[in-house]
């Protein structure tokens, strides 16, 4: 029986910078690497009867996605530090749908990728949107009407505004749909001024002319744990991001392996080179409290750093951390959840991560994460156990 194909995503850039950033980087640093996906039903959603039908539907479809010579000439002016090579690359790439193994047991759905790092590394967003697309269509959910979604952003980003800070929009892997997600960047470019700076979703960015928005993720940091050692991580992962792009693009993820680690290892001239970090987990003014401390123990004015703060972020939220930054260090905002899927169903609590890689040759090596929150905790108890032990992590 020949397997059907629906195309959910009206692009190749239908995806978040930092994919696209990283796999620029891995096709010149590793491009031998082999990674592996897994999907976590974190908030144990129950998934409707033919589910799994409809997602690997969506998933073939993608196999027609082809980027555009007008999307290309974007990503030439917009993100010079790209080289021509990987430009050239993106504009032949293909998804390949046979790097997704879908299967649906009940109501409990799993999915994992498998292949080259620098071609599966690109799965892991829209796969995560349609699966929130399908669930809410086959779920008969229905979200608020397109006026009222584009009143609420208006009113959600004039709040920013009246706090003086910046806000970019991050919410592409748990949308409630493209649909939904368009209408909510054209609100927030139409009525947020110089207080929205931009998303981190390219094919967005380019259709309301605003900036892409990201830099790299928590999986660039897990790979070289692998490769290298849990305790070269950080160093070797900042090091070859800087390698590769120069000192553009230049926030730091710092909870791969714990904040305390990471700053252990962002030495002087990491310290002084990047522009800021981001922060992801954890208590947000204690992250910023740290930030503080590491920047003026190094000699640096924090107010010439920024903190890019991305954890499941509200307009209180916001507020407190404003409150607490101001006049301390540079601080901007990237907003997900709570911008494309605050439109009446309840948003979904899934991710999608790195379980294993294979970095050249031998066996394949489980992958772990250790963010500042315990709940945030990826990987086999063996292997969480070792990088622990090997870090001095309690």
């Amino acid at each position: 029986m020949k397997e059907t194909s629906r195309t959910l995503l009206p692009s190749l850039l239908d995806n978040d910078f930092y994919k696209f950033t990283m796999q620029h980087g891995v096709i010149k640093l590793f491009p031998h690497a082999k990674a592996k996906y897994e999907f976590i039903n974190r908030g144990k959603h129950h998934f409707p009867a033919g589910f799994a039908d409809a997602l690997r539907e969506a998933v073939n479809g993608m196999a027609q996605l082809r980027l555009t010579k007008d999307e290309k000439d974007y990503l030439a002016v917009t993100c010079p530090y790209l080289d021509p090579t990987y430009l050239d690359f993106l504009q032949g790439y293909r998804y390949n749908p046979e790097e997704v193994l879908i299967e649906q047991h009940g109501d409990d759905l799993s999915v994992h990728i498998e292949g080259y790092w620098y071609r599966t590394i690109l799965w892991e967003v829209p796969l995560m949107s349609m699966i929130c697309e399908l669930y809410y269509e086959l779920s008969h959910l229905h979200h608020i009407s397109n006026d009222q979604i584009s009143a609420v952003n208006k009113e959600k980003i004039e709040k920013y505004a009246a706090l003086g800070v910046t806000i970019a929009e991050f919410g592409t892997r748990r949308r409630h749909s493209y649909g939904v997600h368009s209408l909510v960047v054209q609100a927030l470019r139409q009525y947020g001024g110089d207080t929205f700076v931009g998303t981190s979703n390219v094919h967005l960015a380019m259709k309301y002319n605003t900036r892409p928005i990201g830099t790299h993720a928590h999986e660039w940091f897990m790979f070289h744990a692998a490769r290298y050692g849990f305790k070269m991580a950080n160093s070797l992962g900042l090091e070859h991001w800087t390698n590769v792009y120069r000192g553009d693009l230049g926030i730091a993820l710092a909870d791969t392996y714990t904040t305390e680690i990471f700053f252990e290892q962002f030495d002087k001239k990491f310290s002084k080179l990047f522009d800021g970090v981001r922060h992801d987990s954890g208590d947000p003014v204690v992250f910023a409290e740290k930030t503080i401390e590491h920047y003026r123990k190094m000699g640096i004015d924090p107010l010439s750093k920024t903190i890019i703060f991305s954890d499941a972020l509200n307009y209180e939220k916001v507020a407190r951390i404003t409150e607490y930054c101001r006049d301390k260090i540079g601080m901007s905002f990237g907003i997900g959840t709570n911008f494309t899927n605050d439109v009446g169903p309840e948003p979904l609590n899934i991710v999608i991560k790195m379980t294993e890689t294979l970095p050249e040759k031998g066996p394949w090596i489980p992958v772990v994460k250790l963010s500042d929150e315990k709940g945030k905790y990826t990987g086999t108890d063996k292997m969480l156990h070792l990088a622990k032990e090997i870090l001095e992590i309690e």
